[in-house]
């Protein structure tokens, strides 16, 4: 028979969609012309396609060879299918049989010698054809990012021959294997953090509730030294969670730690970086650092010496937790549920409100340094946490340590654990029916949240996230209804918004 159909997968954002390689032989001049799509990668895959099936001790037909990947409006890039475009040739021209290619799916980029070389985005692929109850065949080296997948059957090869050889029935190939998974947090401790039990509190309230949080405070007071001690605390990933982050590394081309893909993810890009940098893009597009650090932290350090058109796209994506990118030839959609850790200086100098009177800024020039931070970006941040600097006690060798991420992560745990069973999600995920439903004051609380709101000029967002701060901090008491503590406690986070008129409990 002159037709063969091979299935593959074609990279469209953090999905795989199913591409049907059709080859047609027929008589002619010899050539081989490939249809559908192709960018200039999948092109050149006629040469090193005729030189792998060559070199391969196969026969390259000298017939006009027509290869059609399906469905033709889908963008065709890379050189993932190289090795299906090959099969199919083999298999059009008797060389291979055709009914065992229909229960697979192949992937693949060939070198001239017939060897297979890794290819990007695996993992969707890994999960699409899981779905589809067919056979992964790829290369070697993508075999353990494959393996991820629960329930997946994934053949690795070396070369295109042993391919071959197994659809023939010759040779059986191995099935990918994954690598040990180290799923304990091995960063830094919360236990090297002298002092800061203001800090360290909101620390422990924004990994409970997946709250966004901003470190204020002067030049070496321990606002990084924080929040890298973040991830060390965060409850651990489900499955699902953890499937989808990796998948993000798979198209983002930097590919999967497997040994830590269960662990939530940290992400800190220089302030000079892009907004393209930050939420994606490129002619092809590629998820940014919003997208890379999904389920997992976001650090923006020096918060005011970014870009503010930069930083004002986070705006859309902190809210949704997606991000749509929209080019002239292609569109793409990342999820982008992160956790925004930011800290910044309260002036230019850095030392304004500190006790040692250093600061020489002038009223108008803070207001103009923090001015380059927008409303909307601030109402979206949780907790406005203050960092004073460190006294020399607090800095001795043998000044007492606090409690270690250890400790800390047990109480986070229960309090998520809680949240889950309540609602199905963290708090700062809850929408406003939830919130209200979940939320409820008592009436002398919900005085108290209005005065507050007069006195701040809070926002119904600004409201909402205080809402929902209050009921984390129930939750890490144990407590089942919110109490007039902790509704005290979250409007007290709330410092980018005070005004000079004091909230009285």
């Amino acid at each position: 028979m002159s037709l063969a159909l091979v299935h593959s997968r074609a990279r469209d954002g953090v999905r795989a969609p199913a591409v049907q390689v059709e080859v047609h032989l027929s008589g002619g001049l010899p050539i081989m012309t490939i249809v559908g799509l192709p960018e200039a990668a999948v092109r050149e895959s006629k040469d090193r396609v005729r030189a792998a099936i060559q070199n391969a001790q196969f026969e390259f037909p000298q017939r006009r060879i027509t290869v059609n990947l399906a469905p033709a409006d889908l963008p065709k890039d890379g050189g993932r299918f190289d090795l299906p475009i090959a099969l199919g040739i083999l298999a059009a021209s008797g060389q291979i049989p055709l009914e065992q290619l229909a229960r697979c799916e192949f992937l693949g980029e060939l070198a001239l010698t017939g060897e297979l070389r890794a290819v990007d985005g695996v993992l969707p692929a890994a999960i699409a054809a899981t779905a589809e109850g067919r056979t992964l065949f790829l290369p070697r080296a993508n075999g353990a990012e494959a393996a991820l997948v629960a329930g997946v059957d994934a053949r690795t090869a070396r070369t295109l021959l042993e391919i071959c050889a197994h659809l023939q029935g010759v040779k059986v190939l191995p099935e990918a294997i994954a690598q040990p998974v180290i799923e304990v947090h091995d960063g830094p401790d919360l236990a090297d953090v002298r002092g800061q039990a203001h800090a360290r509190r909101a620390l422990e309230i924004a990994a409970a509730g997946s709250h966004h949080l901003l470190l204020i405070g002067p030049p070496g007071c321990g606002k990084t030294l924080l929040a890298t001690r973040l991830p060390g605390i965060l409850p651990p990933m489900l499955e699902a969670e953890a499937l989808e982050t990796a998948a993000i590394g798979s198209v983002s081309g930097r590919g999967v730690d497997l040994a830590r893909w269960k662990q939530r993810p940290y992400r800190a890009p220089h302030h000079t970086a892009s907004a393209v940098a930050l939420v994606g893009g490129g002619t092809e597009p590629r998820p940014g650092e919003i997208s890379l650090a999904h389920h997992g932290v976001l650090f923006l350090d020096e918060l005011a010496e970014w870009d503010r058109h930069t930083l004002d796209v986070l705006r859309e994506p902190m809210e949704s937790g997606r991000v749509s990118i929209s080019r002239a030839a292609r569109q793409a959609e990342f999820p982008a549920r992160f956790q925004l850790v930011a800290a910044m200086n309260p002036c230019p100098c850095g030392w304004a409100g500190d006790a040692s009177g250093r600061c020489r800024c002038s009223g108008e020039q803070i207001a103009r340094y923090r001015a380059k931070l927008s409303g909307p970006l601030l109402d979206r941040i949780d907790l406005h946490v203050s960092v004073p600097r460190l006294s020399h006690g607090e800095l001795r060798p043998d000044a007492p340590q606090g409690e270690a991420s250890s400790v800390v992560r047990e109480r986070v745990i229960r309090a998520h654990d809680v949240q889950l069973q309540r609602s199905g999600k963290s708090n700062a995920r809850l929408g406003q029916r939830e919130t209200e439903r979940i939320c409820r004051l008592t009436a002398s609380d919900q005085t108290l949240l209005e005065r507050a709101i007069d006195a701040l000029q809070l926002s119904a967002r600004g409201t909402h996230r205080i809402l929902r701060m209050a009921r984390t901090i129930a939750d890490l008491a144990g407590s089942d209804a919110i109490a007039t503590a902790h509704l005290s406690e979250a409007i007290g986070y709330r410092q980018m918004d005070r005004r000079s008129t004091p909230v009285a409990a």
